[in-house]
């Protein structure tokens, strides 16, 4: 993804600033999806893996990225909680 869009991206319900979502953090958020235990905001499951994500500073949310674009969406948000083992926010 492209550095100067990421640094000008923010979550649409928090405006907390987006970074890449980590390979840890991806596999943790597949792992779950493979189980059906994912729901986005909206109370859809996901039932397709994530090729690539952002998140939250606070690791709180997820954003999927499709074919390079960021899917933006409240609605599609992926809440963290729900993922078990999904890692935390780096300490500040």
């Amino acid at each position: 993804m492209d550095r100067k869009l990421l640094d000008i991206l923010v979550c649409p319900a928090t405006r907390q600033p987006l970074s890449l979502l980590d390979a840890a953090g991806l596999d943790a958020i597949n792992r779950a999806i493979g189980a059906g235990t994912v729901q986005r905001d909206d109370g859809a499951a996901q039932a397709t893996p994530l090729r690539a994500a952002l998140v939250t500073r606070d690791h709180k949310r997820v954003y999927r990225i499709d074919d390079g674009i960021p899917v933006l969406l409240v609605d599609e948000a992926i809440a963290t909680g729900q993922v078990e083992g999904f890692p935390a926010a780096p300490a500040r």
